[in-house]
């Protein structure tokens, strides 16, 4: 068993499992260069690669035109509704004057934005799960970027844990995004695709707690 599954297991045994005590074990057990997310109370962890990483650069090079460095995050924790959801987003925009809690954590109520760049086996979270809490926060915009398909999908007017609107553009064209609250078109003619399809990587689970689905 590894320190990480002892962790877990006696805050199974406790009954007071939180998203705080699985960061906790994650900070000390993720290798460098992986991205971490818990999706409904999984473990997610998936390298960034080189194409993942140029469409986030891409992406937040283009807010930092409109907005300032403390408004935009990269890979930043912000815990989310639904069971033990707690995000590391590729690109986060807060709100003008959003202010961290006391344990030092920006509030998914302060999201204007959240753009996701689909990695292998983890683009079921960004179209699924990961999608649903962020409409059920009333993050106003958000944008899955998809390499394995070229194209990115803007998703806005966020009602009842859906998104009402839906748009679908091919790498090479604009997304126009004026109409919305962030008030600006994303280029994305920078955007390198891949050819490689996804395969799914293996996630950590863990026994829900008592009294949870």
């Amino acid at each position: 068993m590894t320190v990480l599954e002892d962790r877990i297991e006696m805050a199974e045994e406790s009954g007071e499992l939180t998203l705080d005590d699985l960061f906790e074990s994650l900070e000390r057990t993720t290798p460098e260069g992986y991205k971490v997310d818990i999706v409904e109370g999984a473990i997610f962890m998936s390298p960034q690669w080189d194409t993942h990483w140029e469409i986030i650069a891409n992406i937040y090079d283009q807010l930092r035109t409109k907005y300032p460095r403390r408004r935009v995050k990269s890979d930043v924790r912000i815990d989310y509704p639904g069971h033990l959801n707690g995000f590391c987003s590729d690109v986060t925009l807060v709100t003008d004057g959003a202010e961290k809690t006391p344990n030092g954590l920006w509030q998914c109520k302060d999201v204007e934005f959240v753009a996701e760049v689909i990695s292998k086996g983890t683009g079921h979270n960004d179209y699924g799960p990961k999608k649903t809490a962020y409409a059920t926060a009333e993050v106003p915009v958000h944008l899955v970027a998809d390499p394995y398909q070229g194209k990115c999908h803007l998703y806005s007017q966020p009602k009842d844990g859906e998104y009402l609107s839906e748009l679908t553009v091919a790498f090479g064209a604009d997304v126009d995004m004026t109409t919305t609250p962030l008030g600006l078109t994303l280029k994305t003619d920078e955007f390198p695709a891949t050819d490689t399809p996804r395969k799914p990587l293996p996630r950590a689970h863990f026994k829900p707690l008592a009294g949870e689905p």
